[in-house]
């Protein structure tokens, strides 16, 4: 199969790896890769069909593609990685803040312009481990997704909607997903052309697209469209630990819960969902008290 090349410079300084970290599911997602250099392997399905993504990082980043959507993913390359995301637009308020940025000045918000390959793993992270759901994902995705097209073995492209639709509700029980997240990802499937048309819309429209599905909540839909729409203020609402570590690092006191969380990030109102990625790459987590389900994955941020 014919590979297709690509190069786009990007500002200075940039940090591939940290920026495209969070379209990974885990560290052994089939659908994501990353090589000890820093290369970043990324197989997708686009509206032109599978495609498999190579980034390697530099000066100026390369890219080869591979496939029916290789062309896809290589016209919107620049906006994937970052270029249509402001950093500027983040004043911090806070001198920890101040501080990650400084930092990480290479860290940009990614934007896939695809929603459902972000809205299913993100259903199936509800209410369960981490490790539970990046289980599930790896499971269904080499079991019913297709392999990638490229040189590369192991990685796996997400079934088709149909695809999604066709599963036996055993194969769902053995990857560990009860009825109520099968349900949700079914619907989904059923009207992904209506929830793909949310990648082109502004935030509050697109999450009000993305909740029309039963099963699909603020925290699900704020989660899916930080990665499809590079929303940088889809903030995430309902999660068990995200406000306790927000309270915490701004104020140096437990407990808070979303309304004190929302109210710690009213300054950065437009930017709220880059000031949680700034906090969580600045490890000042509070000490877990009791058992329960893991904390967000630090190394994919």
């Amino acid at each position: 199969m014919a590979e297709q090349d690509r190069s786009w410079t990007p500002p200075e300084p940039y940090d591939l790896p940290r920026s495209l970290g969070v379209l990974g599911r885990g560290p052994h997602d089939p659908a994501y890769r990353r090589d000890a250099d820093g290369t970043v392997w990324r197989a997708t399905r686009t509206p032109c069909g599978p495609a498999t993504l190579r980034l390697v990082p530099g000066s100026r980043i390369r890219a080869t593609a591979w496939g029916p959507g290789a062309a896809w993913v290589l016209d919107r390359l620049p906006e994937l990685l970052g270029a249509t995301d402001d950093p500027d637009a983040f004043v911090p308020r806070h001198r920890l803040l101040a501080e990650v940025r400084r930092r990480h000045r290479g860290l940009r918000l990614v934007r896939t312009g695809l929603v459902l390959e972000s809205l299913i793993p993100t259903v199936l992270e509800q209410k369960v481990t981490a490790q539970e759901a990046h289980r599930a994902w790896r499971m269904l995705l080499r079991r019913h997704g297709d392999p990638a097209p490229g040189p590369v073995a192991g990685l796996f492209v997400m079934p088709e909607p149909r695809g999604w639709c066709r599963i036996p509700s055993w194969e769902w029980h053995r990857a560990g997903v009860d009825s109520k997240r099968s349900t949700a990802v079914l619907r989904a499937a059923r009207v992904a052309g209506r929830l793909e048309e949310a990648a082109r819309m502004p935030l509050p429209e697109a999450t009000a697209r993305l909740r029309l599905i039963p099963g699909v909540g603020p925290w699900t839909a704020a989660e899916t469209l930080q990665r499809s729409n590079g929303a940088a203020d889809a903030v995430t609402v309902g999660d068990l630990h995200l406000p306790g570590i927000v309270g915490y690092a701004l104020t140096g006191l437990r407990g808070a819960d979303d309304t004190r969380m929302l109210e710690l990030l009213e300054p950065y109102a437009g930017q709220r969902y880059r000031a949680t990625r700034l906090i969580l790459l600045s490890g000042r987590i509070p000490a877990r008290r009791t058992p329960g389900m893991p904390r967000w994955d630090i190394a994919r941020l």
